[in-house]
């Protein structure tokens, strides 16, 4: 479902996100479990050397920041509106495709499950973004919807600055490779995340590496 702004002539937004209310919940849950077993052991271990005081007072300085960490997640929705990426976090940040001064691939890597992402810098302070592309976990996964896709691929179309035209191409060969039937491990987003090292959190294919890798697909 998209979101119309009440201005008039204002382009539609266009979720780049799962709304997905099940899953929202169950990261929710995960996200202040965590935080909190963590702060329990170090105000524990802080305790036994200091006292119930000492304990407390570092299980909360621990706490504190891991927390937030988990409502800037939560809150964390990105929208596309024309050709501009609408994050909201605890403001609002824009931050356009085509004017963009560089673009990359991030790959990130836990525990076995692959993110793709394309980074986005507008050169700016706080002007960089995060989108990700798709999820693969084995041989399965998700990616975004066809229509943000193929959206976002017109849009860094026109991007000249950060060669853009590179970026799209490699959108537009997921979609046609969704069109074919192709299973998850033959479409180009997944042989880009199986190409990436294995052991690394997160590495960065730069404009150059995704231009070699796109020149490889039919």
């Amino acid at each position: 479902m998209t979101e119309q702004d009440g201005a008039k002539g204002t382009p539609e937004r266009l979720p780049l996100f799962a709304e997905d209310a099940k899953l929202t919940r169950r990261r929710a849950w995960s996200g202040f479990i965590g935080p909190v077993i963590v702060a329990a052991a170090f105000g524990g271990i802080a305790g036994l050397i200091g006292g119930q005081l000492v304990g407390l007072i570092v299980a909360v300085v621990v706490a504190i920041p891991l927390l937030y960490i988990v409502l800037y997640t939560l809150r964390r929705r990105i929208w596309l509106e024309g050709t501009t990426l609408v994050v909201r976090t605890w403001g609002i940040r824009r931050i356009g495709l085509v004017e963009a001064e560089r673009l990359d691939i991030v790959i990130g890597d836990v525990r076995g499950t692959r993110t793709v992402s394309l980074l986005v810098n507008a050169g700016k302070r706080r002007k960089t973004v995060k989108v990700d592309l798709a999820v693969f976990a084995g041989t399965g996964g998700r990616e975004l919807g066809a229509l943000q896709l193929r959206r976002v691929a017109d849009a860094l179309l026109n991007n000249t600055e950060a060669n853009g035209l590179v970026f799209s191409e490699l959108l537009v060969a997921e979609l046609r490779s969704e069109a074919r039937g192709d299973a998850v491990a033959e479409r180009p987003l997944y042989r880009l995340a199986s190409a990436a090292p294995a052991g690394r959190y997160i590495q960065r294919f730069p404009m150059e590496a995704v231009s070699r890798f796109v020149a490889t697909l039919e």
